[in-house]
C-alpha cells in the first residue's frame, strides 16, 4: 500500500530536483564546442539577477535564458570572457557577478555579515553580562515602606473578619 503511494512522490520529486540540470535549452547550444564550453564556464559565474543566489546557467528564469543567449552571442561576435563579464558589469552593475570584485562600493557586501554576526555576539554578550549582574533579590524596604505594608496587610486582614 505504501510502496504504491511511494513512487508517484518519487518520480515528482526527481523532476523538482532535476530541473537545474535542464535550464540551458538545446537551442541555445552553440555548436562550436569549444564557445559552448566557454559559454558554460561563464555562466557558472554570473548571477541570475531575479533569483536568489543562482548562476544563470542553472536557472529556469526567462531573464536568465536572455542571459545565456547574450553571452553567446558575444562569445561568436568574438569578445573575450572578460569582455563579456565586463559588458554584463555595465549593464547590471557588479550584482549580476556570484564572485564580485573587493572594492568599495562592495565592502557592505563581503563584510556587511560579519558585522551583523558580530553585532548579535555583542548584543548576547551585554545581555547576559547584565543578566548576571541583576541582583538576585529584590532590594530591602525601607522602614517606611515596610510600615506601611503593614498597615495594608492589617487593613485587608480586618476586612475579612
Amino acid at each position: 500500500m505504501i510502496r504504491r503511494g511511494l513512487k508517484p512522490l518519487l518520480v515528482v520529486g526527481a523532476l523538482l530536483f532535476a530541473g537545474a540540470a535542464f535550464a540551458v535549452e538545446p537551442d541555445e547550444m552553440l555548436d562550436d564546442p569549444a564557445l559552448e564550453q566557454r559559454a558554460r564556464d561563464l555562466s557558472a559565474e554570473i548571477r541570475c539577477v531575479v533569483c536568489q543566489n543562482e548562476s544563470i546557467d542553472s536557472s529556469n528564469a526567462e531573464i536568465a535564458r536572455e542571459l545565456r543567449l547574450l553571452v553567446r552571442e558575444r562569445l561568436v561576435a568574438g569578445d573575450s570572457d572578460q569582455q563579456v563579464l565586463d559588458y554584463l558589469v555595465a549593464r547590471y552593475g557588479d550584482y549580476v557577478l556570484l564572485r564580485p570584485p573587493m572594492k568599495p562600493q562592495t565592502y557592505l557586501l563581503w563584510f556587511g555579515p560579519f558585522v551583523v554576526l558580530l553585532l548579535g555576539a555583542l548584543g548576547v554578550f551585554v545581555y547576559f553580562r547584565q543578566l548576571r549582574a541583576a541582583p538576585a533579590q529584590p532590594p530591602r524596604l525601607s522602614a517606611e515602606e515596610e510600615a506601611r505594608l503593614a498597615r495594608l496587610l492589617d487593613e485587608e486582614d480586618s476586612g475579612k473578619e
